[in-house]
C-alpha cells in the first residue's frame, strides 16, 4: 500500500490555479507535521511548503508566499495544497512528504508526484 498519493497536477495557464490533494493511508496526517515539496526541470529539489501536525501553523517558501496555502482534512487524511496566480517559473513535479523539519532529506514518506506545468 502507497502511503501517499498525488493527485490534482495538469497543464494551467500563467494566472490561474490547481488545487493539489495528497491522500494518506497507514497513518493519521493529523499527528504529523506535512510538507509539500517540488522539483523543477533540470534543478534540484525545493522545499514549499510545510503545515504542523495540528493544523495551526504554516510556513511558506518565498517564492510561494502569498500565492500557496497549504492545509489538511483530517477526515479525509488528505493534504492540500491550493496553488493560485501560478506562473512558468512554478512548473515543476510536486511531491507531498510526511515530515517538517527544514531538511526535506529527513522526510520519510514520500508520493508519487504530479507533474503542474503552466504555460501559454
Amino acid at each position: 500500500e502507497v502511503p501517499l498519493v498525488e493527485s490534482g497536477g495538469g497543464l494551467v495557464q500563467p494566472g490561474g490555479s490547481l488545487r493539489l490533494s495528497c491522500a494518506a493511508s497507514g497513518f493519521t496526517v493529523g499527528n504529523y507535521d506535512m510538507s509539500w515539496v517540488r522539483q523543477a526541470p533540470e534543478k534540484g529539489p525545493e522545499w514549499v511548503s510545510t503545515i504542523n501536525s495540528g493544523g495551526y501553523s504554516t510556513y511558506y517558501a518565498d517564492s510561494v508566499k502569498g500565492r500557496f496555502t497549504i492545509s489538511k482534512d483530517n477526515a479525509k487524511n488528505t493534504l492540500y495544497l491550493q496553488m493560485n496566480s501560478l506562473t512558468p517559473e512554478d512548473t515543476a513535479v510536486y511531491y507531498c512528504a510526511r515530515g517538517g523539519s527544514s531538511s526535506y532529506s529527513s522526510y520519510d514518506y514520500w508520493g508519487q508526484g504530479t507533474q503542474v506545468t503552466v504555460s501559454s
